[in-house]
């Protein structure tokens, strides 16, 4: 009885799956010269579908500029997929009209700025996409959450609709709507300084 036991332990300790003929990671090798079973990649070599060559949409970059035109069609869909992007990663400290005022910032994290200041206004679209890629100041990058490159450009086109919006000429709006708004308010006057003591 006993010796049936004794058999079925020793066959029960097999280590066949745990000790397969192979290299573990950074284990020594005695089959290459320098002694690494893992082998060193070959210069240049990337990882597949990681080439990446258009400089334009895949960095903002042309050369070492920033772009200044979108190096995709800014479609409605585009501008509403940003618009939904931007609500969930921008808003809690952009604020959803991108003054700055955002939730985090009013409890306590420092303000970013408005996206309506002229400096920004005037900036190249590129460099609203390299700051969504690689952060800048106290903003942190947001590539991993923002992964596909795509989403970081209707983000960008998105934050130009916000910057238009509030400088806009009424001309931008349709007839209808202009008609619906009625004429603009008109100018207050404000009384001249009177110079000399008072009377």
């Amino acid at each position: 009885m006993a010796a049936p036991l004794v058999w079925l332990a020793v066959t029960g300790c097999r280590q066949d799956m745990h000790d397969q003929p192979r290299y573990e990671a950074q284990e020594e090798s005695r089959f290459f010269e320098d002694r690494r079973a893992s082998r060193p990649l070959p210069e240049g070599a990337l990882a597949r579908g990681f080439l990446r060559q258009d400089t334009k949409f895949y960095q903002g970059k042309d050369g070492d500029q920033m772009v200044k035109e979108f190096p995709l069609p800014v479609t409605a869909a585009l501008l509403a997929r940003g618009q939904e992007r931007y609500n969930i990663y921008c808003s809690p400290c952009h604020g959803q009209t991108g003054d700055g005022n955002g939730m985090i910032p009013s409890r306590g994290a420092k303000h970013p700025p408005s996206y309506h200041l002229d400096r920004l206004r005037e900036a190249p679209v590129g460099y609203f996409y390299d700051v969504i890629t690689n952060g800048f100041g106290a903003m942190y990058d947001y590539s991993a959450q923002i992964q596909d490159p795509q989403d970081r450009w209707a983000i960008v086109a998105y934050i130009r609709v916000l910057q238009r919006s509030r400088y806009a000429p009424e001309t931008d709006a349709p007839a209808e709507e202009r008609n619906r708004l009625g004429p603009p308010p008109a100018k207050p006057v404000v009384p001249a300084a009177t110079t000399g003591a008072a009377q």
